[in-house]
């Protein structure tokens, strides 16, 4: 059987894509922290030429990428230690408000479900048992309990700490040489398929950066939204709970809904009472339609195409398949995906067989 020329490409072009995805696999735990690396250095990259452009070539590259490289580690050290104080606070409170809040929703609800035939009781013995048990503990008895875990899972130990250390030295190589990088792939790209290749990676950089940029100012103003608004209601943890919500806007609906879980948690810890709840329900409800209806499509684009549930099935598509990996490579990949998808499309409604 004879393979015309476009054939013999699609073919060897499969291949590629199978044992990329076959090395993903069975070195998944090997490339994750370069993975990630290589993520971020995507990211920071136009931020580390912009900084070198400003200098007109007098300042070195290596120290526009330790800049951007240390502004990006005290942002993200700034988020871990805002978001610190939401568990610090809630876990006294909640080991000593949650029988009391069981009990008083026992007493509310029982009653009222029962005029309808239903029969519900909580079990408030159980509640405190669980109270003592899990979240007595104190500071002595948590970190001996995580040292002998560490002892016990060396191993996992040992990943967690190289990893933490092999990632920011990754990708300072990476923002340092990545034009280079990108030259040295390209360069394997046949001539005769380079403007094809070219203007798809043009096409899917667009999509996957117009879309970064906008999830990033759309989190950036719901974090400002939700921190203003919980604090004018008297919330004490109304900027840590604004700023996560903000951060965990970035996977849609589900990074929503774990900040509301938050948000109520706290709410009927430090109000008792129905208030917190219904000024979460109020503050949340409006901050998910101001964002569905207004910023979403104003600042990220109806035109990029990776709709929200889009992103959702590539999350989880890719997480089971790859684990931690799959979630690091799945916007791109979607970016990627789409763009291929839009091209395939295009060339079949221009193709003899839709137009018969």
């Amino acid at each position: 059987m004879q393979f015309t020329s476009t054939q013999k490409r699609t073919l060897t072009w499969c291949l590629i894509a199978a044992l990329a995805v076959l090395t993903l696999w069975l070195l998944g735990a090997v490339l994750t922290p370069f993975v990630v690396a290589a993520v971020l250095a995507y990211a920071l990259t136009p931020m580390v030429n912009k900084l070198d452009n400003l200098g007109n070539g007098k300042l070195p590259r290596v120290l526009a990428v330790l800049i951007v490289q240390s502004v990006f580690g005290l942002l993200l050290l700034s988020i871990l230690l805002l978001i610190v104080p939401i568990f610090a606070k809630e876990l006294p409170l909640l080991r000593e408000q949650l029988p009391l809040l069981a009990a008083r929703l026992n007493d509310a609800l029982s009653p009222w479900l029962a005029q309808f035939g239903i029969k519900m009781s909580l079990d408030v013995a159980s509640i405190k048992t669980f109270v003592v048990k899990y979240l007595n503990a104190n500071v002595e008895d948590a970190f001996g309990s995580v040292m002998s875990s560490l002892q016990l899972g060396g191993s996992v130990a040992l990943a967690i700490i190289g990893n933490v250390v092999l990632i920011p030295v990754a990708l300072f190589f990476l923002l340092k040489d990545w034009d280079r990088f990108v030259a040295m792939v390209m360069i394997l790209v046949p001539p005769k398929m380079r403007p094809q290749v070219d203007s798809f990676t043009a096409e899917a950089d667009m999509v996957l950066g117009q879309y970064l940029r906008g999830q990033l100012l759309v989190m950036g103003t719901l974090a400002i939204y939700f921190s203003v608004a919980l604090a004018l209601f008297g919330f004490d943890l109304a900027v840590p709970l604004g700023v996560f919500t903000g951060m965990a806007f970035f996977i849609p609906y589900l990074g929503f809904g774990l900040g509301m879980v938050l948000a109520v948690l706290a709410g009927a810890l430090q109000f008792g009472g129905w208030y917190g709840i219904l000024v979460v329900a109020g503050v949340f409800g409006a901050g998910q339609l101001v964002e569905s209806f207004y910023l979403t499509p104003r600042l990220v684009g109806e035109r990029i195409g990776l709709h929200p549930l889009a992103v959702i099935f590539a999350l989880l598509a890719f997480g089971q398949l790859f684990g931690f990996l799959g979630v690091l490579i799945a916007l791109p990949s979607s970016a990627v995906l789409l763009v291929a998808i839009r091209r395939a499309r295009a060339s079949y409604l221009s193709s003899k067989l839709y137009q018969g």
